[in-house]
């Protein structure tokens, strides 16, 4: 990476470092035989295209949102998706680990491909290698952080090959066709050589999330839950509106729609950019 500063001192980069520790943790997951285990933590939330469904991807499988109480494991799978995104109309990219180690050929999955909404998987790439924490598609581009390597990685052919990039804790990313951005314990941080090395946001409040839904337009959760958003590429900032806790997903389907999921697995969506959000999932014990 380029440049050198003093990393941040605070009680919320406190948190933010937490955060990145719990995500780095890529523990296979484990079930109790006979007994459904939930989803667990969320990792990526999402909306297929093709018929504007709301999945879930969690610690224990990837969950099709039917109502506020209720979400459908896809295709009965227990798989941890470490890392998620949806990349068309039924088509998801994936990373993590199976949910049956003692069959399995690796306990990392490298990262995964499904066209049919997560009723079948295809291995793309780097099975036993990689465990991608974080996935984001950038027009022909397509970039990941890979917690094995602890660096950030860039395909140019939809991951089937990487040429590897800047090496530092990442947490989220987001980008756009010249400009790659990622939420790191130091603070937010941006890369215009394809993800080569990074500089920090000077102006940034402290992120856990990131997305660009539009170019020099940029949306994160901060490690309190509020919503931020610049909209000349991370020189000024504005508060919106706040979730009830600490996001451990969030995504932007336009710069209108926003989804993100709290610690507990409720899922929220916000129709005006992040200044309101309604509740459109609850799990049982949440």
């Amino acid at each position: 990476m380029s440049g050198s500063h003093v990393p941040l001192r605070t009680a919320a980069a406190a948190v933010m470092i937490l955060t990145a520790a719990a995500c780095g943790q890529s523990q296979p997951p484990a079930t109790a035989s006979g007994q459904d285990p939930g989803i667990g933590h969320v990792h990526g939330v999402g909306v297929d295209p093709a018929d504007g469904a709301i999945y879930i991807a969690g610690h224990y499988g990837l969950f099709r949102v039917k109502d506020a109480e209720s979400a459908e494991r896809v295709a009965g799978r227990v798989q941890d998706h470490m890392g998620f995104t949806v990349v068309g109309p039924r088509t998801f990219l994936a990373s993590g680990h199976p949910g049956d180690t003692s069959t399995a050929a690796s306990p990392h999955l490298g990262l995964i491909r499904t066209s049919d909404a997560g009723r079948t998987w295809t291995t793309v790439s780097e099975e036993g290698t990689a465990d991608f924490h974080a996935l984001q598609p950038a027009g022909d581009a397509l970039y990941a952080f890979d917690s094995q390597s602890g660096r950030l990685r860039r395909s140019a052919d939809g991951g089937q090959s990487w040429t590897p990039g800047a090496e530092e804790p990442m947490i989220d990313l987001a980008a756009d066709l010249t400009t790659v951005y990622a939420t790191t314990p130091d603070g937010l941080k941006v890369s215009r050589n394809g993800g080569m090395d990074f500089d920090r946001v000077a102006n940034a409040p402290l992120l856990s999330h990131v997305e660009s839904p539009a170019e020099d337009t940029l949306t994160g959760t901060g490690v309190d839950g509020r919503i931020h958003t610049s909209r000349d590429g991370g020189t000024t900032w504005q508060a919106d509106g706040k979730l009830p806790g600490p996001a451990s997903a969030f995504t932007a389907v336009d710069a209108q729609r926003l989804l993100a999921a709290t610690d507990d697995g409720t899922v929220l969506e916000s129709r005006d950019g992040g200044r309101t959000f309604s509740t459109v999932f609850r799990p049982a014990n949440g």
